[in-house]
């Protein structure tokens, strides 16, 4: 894994390796032994609450991110409160934000947030396909940009999103991943791989959840308790790398 790097983030805060098939009967007709009680998925993203230990992931509070060989990690801080904001991985031309969401108890919140980041495409007068995914549904979309020397080019990036239980994780493919499947699948295997942190204290639906620097990361059973609510602060379109620079 590359080193860590600090990435002022402007104005406010803002598929996976395939499941594993089940066991194939043993020779001679008899049935495989079925995992016990405590076998973990064998996919995610993960609540806190479905895996063991941290494995081989980095602990970014509300985060564990998985590495790679050669990932190189950036974390966003927002300049006016010097909070981390998101968490940017890159690898081979390729990129991923990851931010994780407060969520309701009884619903999710990813089939609105499609369609708000779909609205927010076609204004600046791009275009988005809603499609299936490894994830589920996802958004293809291609948003104008203006290049270094001045031209007018499209930008794509490929928005996904797991609702879970209290949160809402959402990544942003961007660079070669957003296009070509073959360099989407190291990245999207690491998005698949993270576990989600929930602390208990009571938030607002679509409250970011707080991330914090690598040597600064929480332990489940020592997150914030009873820390007070803020303010829901949610634009799919103005956090992330990428997505920042397109006005």
């Amino acid at each position: 894994m590359g080193l860590f790097r600090r990435t002022a983030s402007k104005g406010t805060p803002q598929a996976s390796e395939p499941a594993e098939q089940p066991q194939e009967a043993a020779a001679g007709g008899e049935p495989a032994a079925e995992a016990g009680p405590a076998a973990e998925p064998s996919r995610g993203p993960f609540d806190a609450s479905q895996v063991s230990s941290m494995g081989p992931r980095v602990d970014l509070g509300a985060i564990w991110l998985p590495v790679l060989p050669g990932l190189e990690l950036r974390m966003e801080i927002d300049k006016r409160t010097q909070k981390v904001t998101g968490v940017s991985a890159t690898l081979g031309g390729s990129g991923l934000q990851v931010q994780a969401f407060a969520a309701p108890r009884t619903a999710g919140i990813w089939d609105e947030v499609r369609e708000e980041i779909a609205g927010s495409v076609a204004k600046q007068g791009g275009t988005v396909d809603d499609v299936p995914g490894p994830f589920g549904r996802e958004l293809i979309a291609r948003i104008p940009a203006t290049t270094s020397d001045g031209r007018q080019a499209v930008r794509p990036a490929r928005f996904v999103g797991v609702d879970g239980p209290r949160w809402f994780l959402r990544g942003v493919l961007t660079g070669r991943a957003a296009v070509d499947a073959e360099a989407a699948r190291p990245l999207e295997s690491v998005f698949a791989g993270v576990v989600v942190v929930r602390d208990g204290a009571p938030r607002p639906p679509r409250d970011l959840l707080t991330l914090t620097l690598p040597n600064q990361g929480r332990r489940p059973e020592t997150a914030t308790e009873g820390t007070e609510p803020r303010t829901p602060t949610f634009d799919p379109l103005t956090r992330g790398p990428e997505i920042t620079e397109i006005r």
